[in-house]
């Protein structure tokens, strides 16, 4: 399997090869699930909780990618209702279709 860093700057593949995006890599490459959301990197760090496999990750991706569309949205605030769903209702399977990340088991990468 790749590095952490690799994994979340995955931007494509070449047969058994992932290719990457070198110039994010290193500039965001050290960063958090957290951090990565928080700058609005959603899918990177969505990548990030996916290499994790951490619940409470993944749980806060989709809050936060939530809130960003509630403030876009041309709804009055708060006429969706109050309560946030818990990941355990949200589809995860259209978490990764909207970010296009699977876990995939490659073990050579490049960079472009």
């Amino acid at each position: 399997m790749l590095p952490r860093e690799d994994f979340i700057f995955t931007i494509g593949y070449d047969g058994p090869v992932a290719v990457l995006d070198k110039q994010a890599k290193r500039k965001y490459g050290k960063l958090s699930t957290r951090e990565l959301a928080e700058k609005g990197l959603f899918r990177a760090a969505y990548s990030s909780a996916v290499y994790s496999g951490d619940k409470g990750e993944l749980q806060f991706i989709a809050d936060t990618y939530r809130r960003l569309g509630e403030h876009t949205s041309a709804e009055p605030a708060g006429s969706a209702g109050s309560a946030e769903p818990s990941l355990a209702e949200a589809d995860l399977t259209a978490l990764a279709r909207l970010f296009g990340v699977f876990p995939v088991d490659v073990k050579r990468s490049i960079s472009l």
